[in-house]
């Protein structure tokens, strides 16, 4: 990846022996509309049609997916709060203080910075594709933290990790909460966390959720809530896929479907054809009968124990584990082997 000029230069104010940091931004180099569209024209003309999750994530779709971790359905977002809130003690000494804190698929870097106060990062690095969204976040953040240095990054780091110089090295503290990393099915997780691995050196580390395999019913409500906030999220890319495409969706004949395969140990998501229709795009058409389906999303579910082996064979290993009383959900501290 190349980089495009800093927003915002490293600047800093020096006020009574206090250092006050104004927050940089970089934008990394992204893919042209010609890879743009080859990706996306690829997956819709694939025999089973599938869309990346990383669209999910326009700035309507990054909302959207604020309000499911609302939803009384949706577990992970409060059981995982809960585990920090009751464990942040012991969580930050695991970790230490004064570590680089990487915050991947950062949103509205809530979840990361209620940890400031406890881990007391160096540096806070909040990394997301969508980055209207996030510069205004950091901004926003920088103003309540003045004293905690913030580079953000617009960046997709689903296939790759290229720190800029502006992003210290050592103590590097990787935080990846939600179980997002279950949208990776468990070779891409392997690969991904190597990505990691290489990005620290000897005392950097890993600081993770991970959704935990539990009763099906929980799991297939917690993906297709009463309200169908989670059937908008989906719907919703459909309405990305227009803007990018300049496609002509119509999301009226779509609907949301989701369920857990039990065999893979994962919840899938599918985009379902109301009733047999064409669909043109730039590059492309096709026609989609009824009842066949785009794949928008996989969420693997894990046992502590195959985290853990899944860790190992990325060349990390387990240092601490946190979990809640039902044992729906677990918050992982690795470190660099």
């Amino acid at each position: 990846m190349k980089e495009k000029a800093l927003l915002k230069s490293h600047t800093h104010e020096q006020n009574d022996e206090e250092v006050l940091y104004h927050s940089d931004f970089i934008q990394l180099y992204q893919a042209s509309e010609e890879e743009l569209y080859k990706e996306l024209c690829n997956g819709l003309s694939a025999p089973l049609a599938y869309v990346q999750p990383k669209y999910f994530y326009d700035e309507l779709g990054s909302k959207l997916f604020a309000a499911i971790c609302e939803l009384p359905e949706y577990y992970p977002t409060r059981t995982e709060a809960a585990i920090f809130n009751t464990h942040l003690d012991e969580i930050a000494e695991a970790v230490g203080l004064g570590t680089v804190l990487i915050d991947l698929g950062a949103g509205d870097c809530a979840k990361a910075s209620r940890l400031f106060t406890a881990l007391q990062p160096a540096q806070y690095v909040p990394v997301d594709i969508s980055v209207e969204f996030l510069r205004d976040a950091v901004a926003q953040l920088q103003q309540r933290f003045p004293h905690i240095r913030m580079t953000g990054l617009g960046m997709d780091f689903s296939t790759a990790i290229h720190l800029p110089d502006a992003v210290q090295k050592s103590k590097r503290l990787f935080f990846y909460p939600g179980s997002s990393i279950g949208n990776f099915s468990p070779d891409q997780a392997v690969a991904f966390l190597q990505r990691l691995r290489s990005a620290c050196d000897d005392d950097g580390g890993l600081l993770i959720g991970v959704d935990l395999v539990k009763d099906h019913a929980i799991l297939n409500a917690a993906y297709d809530d009463v309200l169908g906030v989670t059937a908008s999220f989906n719907l919703n890319v459909l309405s990305h896929l227009n803007k990018l495409l300049q496609a002509n969706f119509d999301i009226r004949l779509w609907r949301h479907v989701s369920f857990f395969n039990a065999e893979q140990s994962r919840i899938e998501m599918y985009l379902e054809a109301r009733c047999s229709h064409a669909v043109k795009w730039h590059g492309g058409e096709r026609v989609f009968k009824e009842g066949e389906r785009i794949h928008t999303e996989n969420s693997y579910k894990y046992t502590q124990e195959g985290f853990e082996k899944l860790l190992q064979a990325s060349g990390m290993v387990v240092n601490r584990t946190w979990t809640d009383e039902q044992n729906w959900f677990m918050v992982c501290h690795a470190r660099v082997q």
